[in-house]
């Protein structure tokens, strides 16, 4: 008698998990839905997301057998074009990037299957997705990849636009406040993590922008002697070529970091080619965060940015100073920037009296 005996998830190594099951005594692995039709392949995900998509594959696979399906199943098992899936198998075959794809992959996979239907409309997406409690920075994200997948899921038998019934959620924004003493927190976090010091230091000293500018800094991006940070377009939020200067009050901070055998592709912080995990920076604040009393409400891992900006704009006077030391696309993201802080832009004298 052909009997599943068993059907779990396991973890193949420290980042890589597959679905396990025992079929009449043999054990067969997969790492993705591929054999039973399904679009889910959860290693191809940022790894805060697999988890979650491995339960999801689980359930599809436990479903698969319940219709008969068995590991030595000639055929796929035979599911009916739904929507969503089969939107997202065609966005798949296509030359987007793998980052993109991620997105769509997660975005997907946060979606009901029993929404995956042949007659799926944009009202019922729509509402679904405004039941959901979501910050509007994440709600916005959902909506947009959801929206980018309408043109495939019409070929599928969805009907209408989900703009109609989701509007755009204006984002709350979130004060940074600057540092009062900027140089008593750095060295209070020095003493902490000497990683998340350097971090703070290059945004607060370079004006670099934490979560991914300096996150992913090489030596090749930096000067032999120290002087000078040199990123691409590839490699900050304005697309333009971007150098700026190293104060010399980092550069024995720098290194320290520093090996015998680093090159051009090394990052700074990790030692190797590859650098930490997009979240890392963030997990250190918080936990810095829980510890600190200097800390003021509202001061975040960007305030080192925004104070510095500050410095150079007070110092300069200097919008396009300003701007080019930012990395900013131009004049009037660095006003729009300016407005959120507290720039000092009157004073008593400025303002009007009689004569």
């Amino acid at each position: 008698m052909n009997t599943v005996h068993s059907i779990r998830i396991v973890k193949v190594d420290a980042e890589r998990f597959c679905i396990s099951i025992i079929f009449n005594g043999k054990r067969y692995r997969y790492y993705s839905g591929k054999p039973i039709n399904s679009n889910l392949a959860p290693n191809s995900l940022l790894p805060k997301h697999r988890k979650a998509a491995f339960q999801k594959l689980l359930f599809e696979f436990q479903k698969a057998i319940q219709n008969d399906w068995t590991p030595e199943s000639k055929t796929q098992v035979n599911q009916v074009q739904h929507p969503i899936s089969q939107a997202l198998r065609t966005k798949q075959a296509k030359a987007y990037s793998k980052k993109y794809l991620n997105h769509l992959n997660w975005v997907v996979s946060k979606i009901p299957e029993h929404f995956d239907h042949k007659n799926l409309n944009a009202s019922e997406l729509g509402n679904y997705l405004n039941s959901l409690k979501l910050s509007p920075a994440s709600y916005n994200n959902i909506r947009a990849h959801l929206m980018s997948l309408e043109t495939e899921m019409k070929e599928f038998g969805y009907i209408g636009q989900i703009k109609d019934y989701c509007k755009r959620r204006r984002a709350i924004q979130q004060l940074h406040k600057p540092f009062k003493n900027v140089q008593a927190v750095l060295s209070d976090i020095y003493a902490f993590d000497k990683r998340l010091h350097l971090c703070c230091l290059l945004s607060f000293g370079c004006l670099l922008r934490p979560h991914r500018e300096i996150r992913e800094l090489t030596w090749g991006e930096i000067a032999s002697n120290l002087d000078q940070i040199s990123l691409s377009g590839s490699r900050n939020k304005g697309k333009r070529n971007r150098i700026v200067p190293i104060p010399t009050y980092i550069k024995p901070y720098l290194e320290e970091f520093a090996t015998i055998d680093v090159h051009a592709g090394i990052n700074v912080f990790t030692g190797a080619e590859c650098p930490f995990s997009p979240d890392f920076f963030k997990g250190l604040w918080t936990k810095y965060k829980r510890k600190s009393k200097l800390l003021e409400k509202d001061q975040t891992l960007y305030s080192f940015r925004h104070t510095g900006a500050i410095q150079v704009y007070e110092k300069t006077g200097s919008l396009t100073k300003l701007q080019q030391v930012m990395g900013h696309s131009s004049l009037q993201v660095s006003l729009t920037y300016l407005r959120g802080l507290e720039v000092r832009q009157l004073d008593q004298n400025d303002m009007p009296s009689f004569k």
